[in-house]
């Protein structure tokens, strides 16, 4: 199936846990990355950016994910963020 067809079936926490899953341990994402990858090329990606900021959410409650910024761990999505592995 081509990524643009795969993309169209992800949800936010698949796109998530997708980027994170090809980068190597340790690496972080942007939550835009995510809301990129499910507008597909020329899509809006800035209307996906509240169900991702949902996804990551139930990610962090999961304890999925951990959030931080600038290095420093976060409990709650606030302000800027970056995602990483749990």
């Amino acid at each position: 199936m081509p990524v643009a067809a795969q993309q169209a079936f992800m949800t936010p926490e698949e796109a998530i846990l997708a980027l994170l899953a090809e980068r190597t341990a340790g690496a972080t994402i942007c939550p835009s990355e995510a809301a990129r990858r499910l507008a597909a090329t020329g899509g809006d990606w800035r209307a996906h950016m509240d169900a991702v900021h949902a996804a990551v959410d139930a990610l962090t409650e999961q304890g999925t994910i951990t959030l931080s910024w600038k290095g420093t761990p976060m409990q709650k999505r606030r302000g800027p963020y970056r995602i990483a592995r749990r």
